[in-house]
């Protein structure tokens, strides 16, 4: 685009620092609680995070395929890029610094991050290229209600389904009958088979707010605020008879989280796009580079983890060493590991931008 939408692009960078902040902490055992996900059911704004990304996914995709043509080229990228990120997840799921430098294939996490991404911006850049506006409302309500719809009325092996952590939750139980021990958890994954379905309409949700902000509609903020609190809305009224929940990746916990999404974004839209005001540059430097960030932050916390030295890793080391301090919570000393990561990799980011490297995944 000649003249880039500014706030999209700090909305997305903005998520990238904030997956890192909250998967990088100094120690698990000592967290503030807004910087833990909730331990099943509700949400707090780390369940926020992911969402956000793959609703951004979403509105990115229409700025990237609006006039592309529905061709095997097309087609064709799309594929090889999805299967970048599933390849780049499922690398990060098997590695480890001993040799053979990868786990025994029974150990090896198959669902993943980097692997519902790829599958994510697969199935939306389709759905966007293929149908029109309309159509998709139409099948994103479909994915919402069918997911509700199979998650509360299909009996697992006779037993009623639960929305509980049990083995009666239909979600879980497929996880475990199609994955078996290359789940996260031995019961379930957080994103796993069933909750792709919904997720996609996460990412959906987006190119609707996409469209919105490449259309001539005047007042763009005022509706994308509009859009967002009837989302919150429909999302709480929801969590009434289906729970907020990100493990399940409830339809309450998409709708939710897109009203929030689409209430941040309008709120940096306002202050960006119209009012010009600068602010955010840094986010703007981690989007450029997202899933490249991501991916090495991510990479660089494993092998710290097993990197031994004496009885503890390198990551542990360091964290008590430097950051265990007498006048300090832990909690405090934990925050600022995560934060000096962040730093970390906002000034690679910010390199790479001047340098002008972006690397495409």
């Amino acid at each position: 685009m000649k003249d880039r939408i500014q706030s999209v692009d700090i909305f997305r960078g903005a998520t990238i620092v904030l997956m890192i902040l909250v998967n990088t902490p100094g120690t698990w055992s000592n967290v503030f609680p807004p910087l833990l996900h909730a331990k099943w059911h509700g949400y707090t704004p780390t369940d926020l995070v992911f969402p956000f990304f793959l609703f951004i996914v979403g509105t990115s995709i229409v700025f990237a395929y609006q006039y592309k043509q529905t061709n095997s080229g097309t087609y064709k990228k799309i594929s090889i890029r999805a299967l970048k990120l599933i390849g780049l997840g499922l690398f990060l799921g098997a590695f480890t610094i001993s040799f053979p430098f990868f786990k025994e294939f029974a150990n090896i996490r198959f669902p993943g991050v980097l692997q519902r991404i790829g599958l994510v911006f697969f199935f939306a850049s389709l759905l966007f290229l293929n149908f029109k506006w309309k159509t998709l409302i139409g099948i994103t309500v479909g994915f919402l209600v069918g997911y509700w719809l199979l998650m509360t009325l299909i009996p697992v092996n006779g037993i009623e389904s639960t929305l509980d952590r049990a083995p009666n939750n239909l979600a879980n139980w497929l996880d475990v009958q199609i994955f078996g021990s290359h789940n996260y958890k031995t019961d379930y994954d957080p994103e796993g088979f069933l909750s792709t379905i919904p997720s996609i309409a996460s990412s959906l949700l987006g190119i609707f707010t996409g469209l919105i902000l490449l259309s001539k509609q005047k007042k763009k903020a005022t509706i994308l605020f509009g859009l967002g609190g009837a989302l919150l809305l429909i999302g709480h009224l929801w969590d009434l008879i289906f729970p907020i929940n990100k493990a399940l990746w409830t339809s309450s916990f998409v709708m939710v989280t897109a009203g929030w999404a689409n209430i941040i974004l309008a709120l940096i839209y306002y202050l960006t796009d119209i009012k010009k005001i600068k602010f955010g540059s840094i986010f703007r430097y981690a989007g450029a580079n997202a899933i490249v960030v991501y991916f090495l932050s991510s990479f660089i916390s494993k092998i710290m983890g097993q990197i031994r030295i004496g009885d503890t890793s390198l990551h542990g080391w360091l964290f008590q060493n430097i950051y265990v301090q007498d006048f300090m919570s832990m909690e405090t000393s934990s925050l600022l590991y995560g934060l000096s990561v962040v730093a970390f990799y906002c000034l690679l980011a910010y390199v790479l931008y001047k340098r002008k490297i972006f690397i495409k995944v």
